[in-house]
């Protein structure tokens, strides 16, 4: 990945629907250079896919939770497929992930951690809320 790459990734990050035309006026590139390189980044992985960003208060994700979970064994994949978790860290330390997780409110967290802690697998969590968001990206 070269300077090139960086300005169209850069461009995509603040509006992935913009036009190659668009893209190309931003970044100075020809638009089929453009193109090329979405392409081949799209091709190589570096782009996994575009997506939305969606604002917390209307789309009912503004109770927001870190969870740090303390294991003995391995948590089974399925269980990260659950809508409410939103990023999902190994971490180091007293604990060995860290979960961030988005709900409608209390009642629906309370739920989502009393099913959660029921897991064989977990020993122990510490849960934080999220009062403030200062910045979040995708």
């Amino acid at each position: 990945m070269n300077k090139k790459d960086e300005l169209i990734l850069g461009q995509l990050k603040e509006n992935s629907r913009q036009t190659i035309k668009e893209l190309g006026k931003k970044t100075g590139l020809r638009p089929s250079t453009v193109h090329s390189r979405i392409e081949r980044l799209l091709k190589d992985g570096t782009i996994k896919k575009f997506t939305v960003k969606l604002d917390n208060q209307k789309s009912e994700g503004n109770f927001i939770v870190f969870i740090l979970v303390s294991t003995s064994k391995k948590i089974p994949d399925m269980f990260f497929k659950n809508s409410h978790i939103k990023e999902v860290f190994g971490i180091t330390g007293e604990y060995d992930i860290i979960m961030k997780c988005k709900f409608k409110d209390i009642e629906e967290f309370n739920k989502f951690v009393l099913d959660f802690r029921n897991y064989p697998q977990i020993n122990k969590t510490l849960t934080t809320v999220g009062t403030l968001t200062l910045k979040e990206e995708i």
